[in-house]
């Protein structure tokens, strides 16, 4: 055995059709463009689908086309390496007891996680999923451990940016839990960019900044790290982030903020597990600078974050 060396109340529990199609795409698709990435260099393995630590048969995926009540957690693994592997494990346990009222053990789930990483290219990002194999819209599983299935994909490392973000009143339901069937944040990114954004960032009923789509939303007054006060999601990136300022020592505050308050900032950004920082410089109307100083500081902090092999 290996050790380790947010609320507007219209969010449709559909999961994403995507689930099944992006899975099964994986293992027809990925491996010669994983070749082309590497300078047509060889690639025997595909990026692997694993459920319960047993590689999966297409036919095996169909029911996930359907399945809403589920959640996950996504990363990116490097040369076989995770960062905040902690934080990922303690997400899935903690939704997994609120939604099923039972987990899976952390070694069962990293067993899954290493046999699709030994499976695979070195580099990738990889998805797991918690769902009960009762489906929703029933009480018959509630109380029974659920079942994992990893996903793997070439890897990303976000976009560049800078990004500006369309202010949009949303609130995420069981916006503590990364689940799935999240219709509203896909929605609400089309009609930014229709509207000429790049995405969109979330104010609550009180009109406080909460977070983006599918990040995390973090600002700079020039000395310190400012992260919103509101239900959010409490990402991955973000509390590795928020501990390695504390290792260093960088000030960081959590308050209200609201669009009004944007101009006496210095910088903003928003993070996810494919990057600790994407500069934004426009939040609707307002204007932000890009703060170099504070994204080289949001990168520092990632790069201090230890990698280990699961």
């Amino acid at each position: 055995m290996r050790t380790l060396t947010s609320q507007r109340r219209d969010s449709s529990p559909i999961f994403i059709l995507s689930l099944t199609l992006t899975a099964l795409s994986d293992s027809i698709l990925s491996a010669p463009q994983w070749q082309l990435e590497q300078n047509m260099s060889v690639q025997t393995h595909p990026y692997p689908t694993i459920i319960n630590g047993t590689p999966v048969h297409d036919s095996e995926l169909i029911p996930f086309a359907f399945s809403g009540f589920a959640h996950f957690t996504a990363m990116q693994v490097r040369e076989r390496r995770v960062k905040g592997i902690d934080l990922h494990l303690r997400r899935l346990r903690d939704a997994s007891v609120e939604l099923f009222g039972a987990a899976i053990p952390d070694e069962q789930i990293l067993q899954s996680l290493r046999r699709a990483i030994d499976a695979g290219p070195p580099s990738m990002s990889l998805t797991a999923t918690i769902y009960s194999t009762h489906g929703e819209f029933t009480a018959a599983g509630r109380g029974m451990p659920p079942s994992v299935l990893v996903r793997t994909s070439p890897p990303s490392n976000g976009p560049v940016g800078p990004l500006r973000l369309a202010v949009v009143e949303h609130e995420r339901s069981l916006a503590s839990i990364k689940h799935v069937g999240e219709g509203a944040k896909t929605y609400y990114l089309h009609k930014a960019v229709e509207h000429g954004f790049d995405d969109a960032v979330f104010i609550d009923r009180n009109e406080r900044l909460s977070e983006a789509t599918i990040w995390n939303l973090v600002l700079w007054n020039g000395q310190s790290v400012v992260w919103p006060r509101a239900d959010i999601l409490i990402g991955t990136m973000m509390g590795i982030v928020q501990r390695q300022l504390t290792r260093m020592g960088i000030e960081q505050q959590s308050r209200d903020i609201r669009p009004s308050d944007l101009a006496g900032l210095s910088g903003a950004a928003v993070m996810n597990s494919w990057t600790p920082g994407v500069p934004v410089t426009a939040m609707g109307a307002a204007p932000i600078s890009e703060s170099h100083q504070f994204m080289s500081l949001l990168r520092q902090a990632y790069d201090a974050e230890p990698a280990l092999i699961l």
